[in-house]
């Protein structure tokens, strides 16, 4: 069973900047597919950044430019660097792991067999 439990999340204000964690359990990081997802209260969970077991990135278009997404294989820990935070991010921001996702699918949640509990970020204006 793999663990994942995020951490960094909290309240800033417009135009400041968060650094969200996943620490990892039971795998290697760097033999996993892993991304970011965000969810709102009565909408549907949507992709933000992933990373696959090569490196490669994918972005939402809404954070491109202002998040980045990357892994510490040493540690087992992902990190999102959100920076120039819009209130429009606000969010629950779930990290998830599976073994192998296609590049071009990774911001694909149903994909992913692994989850974290979700860590708040607000935003405010």
């Amino acid at each position: 069973q793999v663990q994942l439990v995020e951490s960094g999340g909290g309240s800033v204000q417009a135009g400041g900047s968060l650094r969200l964690s996943c620490t990892a359990s039971a795998y290697t990081s760097s033999n996993y597919a892993m991304g970011w997802f965000r969810q709102t209260p009565g909408k549907e969970r949507d992709g933000v950044a992933g990373i696959d077991s090569n490196g490669n990135t994918k972005y939402a278009d809404s954070v491109k430019g202002r998040f980045t997404i990357s892994k510490d294989n040493a540690k087992n820990i992902l990190f999102l660097q959100m920076d120039s935070l819009k209130p429009e991010d606000t969010a629950m921001y779930y990290c998830a792991a599976d073994r192998w996702v296609a590049t071009n699918q990774l911001l694909r949640g149903d994909l992913y067999d692994y989850w974290g509990q979700g860590t708040q970020v607000t935003v405010s204006s």
